[in-house]
């Protein structure tokens, strides 16, 4: 299992670096755009879907991006869709997570389908969007969510007592979550300073939210995004235990399906992209 993670990890990384030192912005969009597709088949495969729908929810993710890439648009950003994103991740999810597994199979197939699709529409634009920024910027934002689940992994299983929800995810803590939120406050700290050693090809996320409002309104804002980090993973977690599934799907061997990869990434990437819509330029 382990060799089988780290190929396809090695993989997937050799995929976007390539993808990422093309001379055009293109190749990303369309690397990064073929996963979410089959993260909205693996989507309505979790949500009762048929198989052919399943199929036609991943065509039309990958048939809606082709057309942004195409007409200029993939990158452009949706003005408020970034603020209505984080309101359905926020009040939606909070809802969600409160009514529990029994409750998710009686809310409209169709309505969660579309749902998923559009949040995984607006999540892919976000990346597009931090990716024309800058690749500092946009692994700054990345960044947040993967050092959030390596410290909340180390931290929960070193001093993890209060579970945070066992009916949805035992394995997850509330010491966790506060050791996810430290070590982004230390990454954050630690990237501002070689932001300033070396430049890059601009600011990062950090560097970026320091400038425009101040130390405190940073902190406040990394933990925010820390909880919807932790938002998106345990909704992923209740839309699996309602389906009777341990992966999204076996599209990733050794990692599960793609979903699993980017549950947490999903409500932050549009909340990066809403908090920099307050930044001052």
């Amino acid at each position: 299992m382990l060799r089988q993670r780290v190929i396809t990890a090695l993989i997937l990384v050799g995929i976007m670096f390539a993808a990422l030192a093309a001379p055009s912005p293109w190749p990303f969009a369309l690397v990064t755009l073929g996963l979410l597709a089959a993260g909205a088949w693996e989507w309505g495969r979790l949500n009762g879907a048929a198989a052919a729908v399943s199929w036609a929810l991943g065509a039309l993710m990958g048939l809606a991006g082709i057309v942004a890439v195409a007409s200029g648009l993939a990158g452009a950003s949706p003005g408020g869709g970034w603020w209505i994103a984080v309101a359905v991740w926020a009040l939606g999810g909070a809802l969600v997570l409160k009514r529990g597994v029994q409750a998710w199979p009686h809310t409209p197939r169709v309505l969660r389908w579309l749902l998923g699709l559009a949040l995984l529409m607006l999540a892919w634009a976000a990346l597009i969007g931090a990716r024309a920024i800058g690749i500092n910027f946009m692994l700054s934002m990345l960044c947040v969510v993967w050092m959030a689940d390596i410290a909340a992994y180390f931290g929960g299983k070193a001093w993890g007592r209060h579970k945070l929800a066992p009916a949805i995810s035992p394995g997850k803590s509330w010491e966790g979550v506060w050791s996810g939120m430290a070590g982004v406050l230390v990454l954050a700290a630690v990237w501002m300073v070689l932001d300033r050693q070396f430049g890059f090809d601009g600011p990062s996320l950090y560097t970026r939210l320091v400038q425009g409002h101040g130390w405190v309104v940073t902190v406040l804002a990394l933990l925010a995004l820390c909880m919807l980090s932790v938002v998106g993973d345990l909704i992923e977690s209740l839309v699996k235990r309602a389906a009777g599934a341990k992966d999204s799907s076996r599209l990733l061997p050794g990692h599960g399906g793609v979903l699993d990869r980017v549950d947490a990434l999903l409500p932050v990437m549009p909340a990066v992209l809403a908090l920099l819509s307050l930044t001052p330029r």
